[in-house]
């Protein structure tokens, strides 16, 4: 049943969850998960929560990546994700009695952090702040929602192309992804300047001058080396636009390893911008 809330939290977000705060409860489920004997059904039950009905994956790598998928379009609405979250604890809890969950303790820890203005007090979610009353976003999509429903549907293209054996065509969707994402620094203080540059690599260089000696320069330094091997005609064997490199196409192993790489590393770029790291596009 998950938890009681206002009803109009259902039926009109009051809020979104960022990436990170989606990663820290996928964490948990991975924790809930490598107790079991068969962590495999766990994934499928969490992911049955989020995605508002069962539809098994292929197998249990699949189920994973799934599972995150259906995490991430369910952040839209931050109330009803917990409470989903919250609803799949209490099943694996009386599927599974050995295994041992996360208490309210340890939700409501992890909304504190991620500045999401909740907490549960079983079996209710309700506002942090009770006099403060929280507001349902109105139906017109802000410019972060257009953002982040052309992320799940470049996402999930990739995600079906890897799964019609089309290796080449997956990873040249999740590095446009990619690129696109890159471009949401154009123009903005980041470091010690502004973020100079209208392409992938320009935009990219400029970031790495400005933020020198910090993990954000080394992460951006793997992501020019795997763009350029990919983008390099003797590399990876995807091109961009309508020249391919003719006779060259990653293998399927190949094209998992680089559609996972990239979108580790858009995740990574979206969790700078929620951040606060530089300031998000008008």
């Amino acid at each position: 049943m998950g938890l009681s809330m206002p009803t109009a939290w259902r039926y009109g977000s009051p809020g979104a969850m960022e990436a990170e705060a989606v990663n820290a409860f996928n964490s948990l489920v991975h924790a809930i998960a490598s107790q079991s004997g068969s962590s495999w059904d766990i994934f499928e039950l969490f992911k049955a929560k989020f995605s508002g009905g069962y539809s098994a994956s292929s197998n249990e790598s699949w189920a994973i990546s799934d599972l995150h998928k259906s995490m991430m379009a369910a952040s839209n609405n931050a109330a009803t994700f917990v409470s989903a979250f919250w609803d799949g604890c209490e099943q694996v809890g009386a599927e599974h009695p050995g295994i041992g969950l996360p208490d309210a303790d340890v939700i409501n820890r992890i909304m504190f952090e991620h500045r999401l203005p909740f907490e549960v007090r079983p079996p209710a979610l309700l506002p942090r702040n009770p006099q403060t009353p929280i507001v349902v976003q109105s139906s017109e999509k802000s410019v972060g929602e257009r953002a982040n429903e052309l992320i799940h549907n470049s996402l999930d293209e990739a995600d079906r192309l890897l799964l019609e054996q089309r290796p080449r065509q997956a990873v040249q969707e999740i590095l446009w992804l990619l690129e696109t994402v890159s471009t949401a620094f154009q123009g903005q203080e980041s470091g010690s300047g502004t973020v100079e540059g209208k392409y992938f690599n320009e935009i990219i260089r400029a970031l790495r001058q400005n933020n020198r000696g910090s993990a954000l320069s080394e992460a951006l330094g793997w992501m020019t080396k795997m763009h350029g091997f990919l983008s390099s005609p003797g590399g990876g064997g995807v091109r961009h636009g309508t020249q391919l490199a003719v006779g060259m196409s990653p293998s399927m192993k190949e094209a998992h390893l680089y559609c996972n790489l990239t979108r580790s590393f858009i995740n990574y770029l979206l969790a700078e911008l929620s951040d606060g790291y530089v300031r998000a596009p008008n």
